[in-house]
């Protein structure tokens, strides 16, 4: 019995590993896209890969001036004019520079009007008076002049007297001219070099407020066109960089319509007809297509930057740009979405 049993043991042991294999085995189901993907209708189209922009491409915002936020008037989403304030950096050091300035305006503002107004009523009216002084004064003078030299006996006075009486005479008619010039300038009025460098001192004080004031608004940043805002990395409190930075402020587009631009491989780009019409399938469903307008082709090729993700793709392709325009009036896609475009009438090889 043992001949027969220990081989059905293992006859037994046999069949049982290799149903227990078979029944543990990995099983590959085939699995189905969510969404079939896009086909050309025709062999002499060119696949490109299409990123979504707006008409007036990304407009990455920046500060004219780096400081802190203090402001921010708009949030992503937000349709914006041109002209808008979009946020502010802190201000507190130009507007007290400008008061001290607008000081300054006011004083070289109210010495030019005081240089115009000259002379005033009140100072004409005491320098008349004193002009009436001398011409008394003269008068009393020739009188005693006259009097003293009208005594015919010389031994009658001292001729020392005598030479005084016409010294002051003299003296009283140099008087009277001095009054006379004097009331003759202060009715010229202000000297007009007097005049001139006042204006140039108020030129200038005027010229130092408008600098700070443009200063001003330069911390505030508006929108440069009307819009969208796209994108916003700008917090209150923050300290806002200027310049190039690798995260722009903020991101604005702008425009009425909706452009894709597509990337054509180096390899294809002989093939590409200016003006030729195209197709754009909407990725995650192929089904929701959308006619595209030749809008512009951009000559210079540039290397490739929206990438797939497919293992076999290469990353040191350059491609040439064409820009297309999505011609229905309103299509359910967002800035920065990929999607696959199809060209027609493209150029056929030949050896």
């Amino acid at each position: 019995m043992k001949i027969y049993v220990v081989p059905l043991l293992a006859a037994i042991s046999f069949v049982a590993a290799v149903g227990w294999t078979y029944s543990v085995r990995p099983r590959h189901e085939p699995t189905l896209p969510a969404a079939p993907p896009p086909e050309s209708t025709s062999d002499k189209t060119i696949a490109a890969v299409g990123l979504v922009e707006p008409e007036s491409e990304h407009i990455e915002l920046s500060c004219a001036v780096s400081g802190m936020v203090t402001s921010l008037y708009v949030k992503a989403g937000d349709r914006v004019s041109k002209g808008q304030r979009l946020f502010a950096v802190d201000d507190r050091d130009l507007i007290a520079d400008r008061g001290v300035k607008q000081a300054a305006l006011g004083a070289a503002r109210a010495k030019v009007r005081k240089l115009e107004e000259a002379p005033r009523p009140e100072e004409v009216s005491p320098a008349e008076a004193k002009v009436a002084e001398a011409e008394a004064l003269l008068a009393d003078a020739r009188v005693q002049m006259n009097l003293i030299e009208g005594i015919e006996d010389p031994r009658a006075v001292k001729r020392e007297d005598v030479e005084r009486r016409r010294l002051n005479f003299q003296a009283a008619a140099a008087r009277l001219e001095q009054a006379k010039r004097d009331l003759a300038l202060l009715t010229a009025g202000t000297w007009a070099p007097d005049l001139e460098i006042a204006r140039a001192e108020l030129a200038q004080a005027a010229a130092a407020v408008r600098q700070d004031e443009i200063n001003l608004e330069r911390l505030t940043v508006t929108a440069p066109v009307d819009g969208t805002i796209l994108q916003n990395n700008v917090r209150p409190g923050q300290f806002a960089q200027c310049g190039a930075v690798a995260e722009p402020l903020m991101v604005v587009g702008g425009g009425t319509s909706v452009h894709v631009r597509a990337d054509i491989d180096e390899n294809d780009a002989w093939r590409v007809t200016p003006g030729a019409a195209a197709v754009a399938h909407v990725r995650g469903n192929s089904a929701i297509t959308y006619p595209l307008a030749f809008v512009r082709l951009e000559p210079y090729v540039v290397p490739k930057k929206s990438l797939t993700g497919n293992a076999t793709e290469r990353v040191d392709t350059r491609v040439l740009q064409v820009i297309y325009r999505i011609t229905s009036s309103a299509p359910k896609v967002f800035d920065g979405q990929q999607m696959d475009v199809y060209i027609n009438r493209a150029r056929e090889r030949r050896p």
